[in-house]
């Protein structure tokens, strides 16, 4: 299980493992690719359940790659797949066994690893991966049945996103890099509970009833793939208002595993350091209850990480250049392009707190993990 992964606000004394990492000179990542170039897509996951701003995630990740992510032209409108330039996102929800008249017979939910068709994901994946094209299956949100097969091309970045990327052992070996989203229960409850009772007249009984009901899968099927993810993006309520159950202010924390090939973690102010920060004054605005930022060591499931930590939220994003102006080993190719591309998804959910700053943040650094694998530049217009 990992370890509890709360942290003062305040500076506080590192642990021992921390303390003993800083009595010698830290050995820096490999800046150059580690690998031999390959013919084949830089193949990219993202696990998270569902309604917890996946779709949101992928905007700001490809489009740091140019060109606008669309259904596949002239195919089926209820398509889930998005094809820019460069970037082919496949939704795994079109690997489910069976349909929803098929799951209400073998009641099993669509969280069940016994309803995904893994075998098709791997052989399909394996063959992408080795340039090939595939017949890819269409599962349909709205009608509930599959949709004749799309054809999908071998792209040069494959991101495949849903409940199970990583749970079965043959598609997690071909990742490059993992990702795991993980919006706490109280924030997911908060969540639901705004969007439910305000927009769909839902009870407050019915709503807890629901999440109960999906939790003991989410528990057994989803959530342990966090193990197995390089970055995690942790979403908890705040520490700033005591006792918070609104879930407007988030306290969102970038959990990164030390060690990784072609990545380096982003740092604040001194890497290798233990730092707490509260930027507001002069050159930050905040309105209460203020921003909080940290940086420092920890572990995650037995194995050492790095967490960079935002609590609060902007009130003008254009400011946020002072932030990231404090901010090491971003990826980025020009002084501001994280306050640009916050500010050019401004209207989307998360954009004034940690969760669309550091899907930014992750979205740059798997930019830069493409161009160490492909030894190739994006570049940016």
């Amino acid at each position: 299980m990992a370890s509890a992964l709360g942290f003062a606000t305040a500076v506080r004394a590192r642990p021992v493992a921390a303390q003993k990492r800083a009595t010698a000179p830290k050995a820096r990542s490999a800046r150059v690719v580690t690998q031999a170039k390959r013919d084949g897509p830089v193949i990219i996951g993202l696990a998270a359940d569902s309604g917890c701003g996946k779709s949101t995630f992928m905007r700001r990740m490809t489009s740091l790659f140019g060109g606008k992510a669309t259904p596949p032209e002239g195919g089926n409108p209820d398509s889930n797949t998005l094809i820019s330039d460069t970037t082919t996102v496949l939704c795994l929800d079109d690997y489910h066994l069976n349909d929803r008249q098929g799951r209400k017979d073998s009641g099993l939910t669509a969280l069940n690893l016994k309803e995904q068709n893994f075998d098709l994901m791997y052989e399909q994946v394996k063959a992408l991966k080795e340039g090939k094209s595939v017949d890819k299956p269409i599962y349909n949100h709205v009608t509930g049945v599959f949709d004749p097969a799309e054809k999908i091309e071998s792209p040069e970045v494959l991101i495949l996103e849903g409940l199970h990327p990583f749970a079965d052992t043959r598609v997690r070996d071909m990742f490059d890099f993992k990702i795991y989203l993980d919006i706490s229960d109280e924030v997911k409850f908060a969540w639901k509970i705004q969007r439910d009772m305000a927009e769909r007249g839902h009870s407050l009984e019915s709503i807890k009833a629901s999440i109960e009901a999906r939790k003991p899968d989410f528990d057994a099927f989803v959530d342990p793939q966090k193990e197995f993810s390089d970055v995690i993006i942790q979403v908890l309520p705040t520490q700033l208002i005591p006792d918070d159950n609104e879930g407007k202010i988030l306290r969102v924390r970038m959990i990164m595993k030390e060690g990784l090939e072609n990545f380096d973690a982003p740092f604040l102010f001194d890497e290798g350091s233990t730092i707490s920060w509260i930027p507001c004054g002069r050159k930050l605005t905040c309105s209460y209850p203020g921003i909080k930022f940290f940086y420092g060591p920890d572990t995650f499931y037995g194995k050492e990480v790095t967490v960079l930590e935002m609590d609060g939220q902007f009130d003008k994003l254009e400011e946020l250049i002072y932030v990231e102006s404090h901010l090491s080993n971003t990826s980025t190719k020009f002084y501001g392009e994280i306050t640009q591309q916050m500010l050019k998804y401004q209207n989307g959910p998360g954009s004034n707190n940690g969760t669309g700053f550091f899907q930014t943040i992750v979205g740059l650094k798997v930019r830069e993990v493409y161009e160490r694998i492909a030894e190739k530049e994006v570049v940016v217009k």
